[in-house]
């Protein structure tokens, strides 16, 4: 059987399967598919036109499958970084195994704000992974995560998540830091997950973001879905998204010789990859050292419009090698017993010391 469809919105590639599949753009086990490129996508390299339109496949689970090479061009296996023409016939296989990962208990140091035989709460720093990637291959992609830790120091924890997720109920992006709930049992987990889903589960953020929003407060509703191209990247721009909402107080104001800032306090209703970063970045103002959406790599003094020399211990640049993002408070209820428990954690110090330089400068 041959069925045709054109699932993109320009309606240029023709998707050619050997079998019926559920639905466009997914690679069935026991089938290969086709796709024709179009003339427009010529210059482009072969792992990002895939990503672009095998929306189901993460890129390093696509270029496993190259690597394998379950992926053809004019008949002939392919690198990632090949750069197409236009014209040519892309043959995909079935999607080869990947080995299964499980977690294994590290010794870590963990900065545990609160304990008891259901769950706890875990002040994560910046820089740590959550838990590996389900699409991981390699051994050193399962060591220094949060699970791990939590392996050492729990012994047990919840199983609803799978091997590689054991405990992890909701999760913070590897450049933030702060507050993470995790679950012991399973009974817990589930609680857990339905206060999350029916959005009882409060979560505050601090952030500094470029620029003066117009607004002392304000809320930002837009859906969220991962960007064609770019795919560590997620945006508001396109349709059939997620929905998430975004509060935000603007705590401060501060005018730098490195530009204007804001010091926000930040509340998420949904928890979708990348919410915050994203939803801000969307409205103009990037979070401080968010590369990925817009900030810069490195703060420069601005322009002195008085021709006055810098000021005393002024710095040409200014650099934070992270985002200026933190979970600071957690509130939620205790699953089995039923009361309120509320956390907070102040700003880590590599965040309050930069907060600190800009507010001594004078603009």
């Amino acid at each position: 059987m041959r069925r045709h469809c054109t699932p993109w919105a320009n309606n240029a590639v023709t998707f050619i399967v050997s079998h019926p599949v559920r639905y466009c753009g997914e690679v069935p086990d026991d089938a290969a598919c086709k796709l024709l490129v179009e003339l427009e996508a010529a210059g482009q390299r072969l792992d990002q036109f895939l990503a672009a339109r095998l929306t189901d496949l993460s890129r390093a689970r696509i270029q496993q499958m190259i690597a394998a090479g379950k992926v053809l061009v004019a008949g002939v296996a392919a690198k990632p970084a090949l750069r197409l023409r236009g014209g040519e016939e892309i043959t995909i296989g079935s999607a080869p195994e990947v080995p299964r990962l499980r977690a294994l208990p590290e010794d870590i140091p963990l900065d545990i704000v609160y304990e008891d035989h259901d769950l706890a709460v875990v002040n994560k720093p910046a820089g740590m992974m959550v838990h590996a990637g389900a699409g991981s291959t390699e051994d050193a992609r399962n060591r220094g995560t949060l699970v791990n830790a939590l392996l050492h120091h729990f012994r047990s924890l919840s199983g609803v998540g799978g091997e590689l997720r054991p405990g992890i109920v909701h999760r913070l992006d590897r450049a933030t830091s702060g507050l993470i709930i995790v679950a012991k049992n399973d009974i817990a987990h589930r609680k857990l997950s339905e206060q999350f889903s029916k959005r009882r589960v409060r979560k505050h953020y601090l952030a500094l973001v470029h620029g003066w929003p117009k607004q002392e407060k304000g809320t930002i509703s837009a859906a969220i879905s991962r960007d064609r191209i770019r795919r560590t990247r997620m945006t508001t721009r396109r349709s059939g998204g997620r929905d998430a909402v975004t509060h935000y107080v603007v705590r401060e104001k501060i005018d730098s010789p490195y530009g204007k800032f804001a010091y926000l306090e930040v509340k998420i209703d949904t928890g979708r990859t990348h919410q915050i970063r994203v939803h801000l970045a969307s409205i103009g103002h990037p979070v401080v050292g968010d590369t990925l959406y817009g900030a810069p790599r490195m703060l420069a003094v601005s322009p002195d419009r008085s021709g006055n020399p810098k000021s005393k211990g002024e710095e040409a640049t200014l650099n934070l090698p992270r985002n200026f993002l933190h979970a600071f408070s957690v509130e939620f209820v205790q699953p089995s017993g039923g009361q309120l428990l509320q956390f907070s954690r102040p700003l880590p110090p590599d965040l309050a010391g930069f907060l600190e330089r800009l507010r001594e400068l004078p603009a």
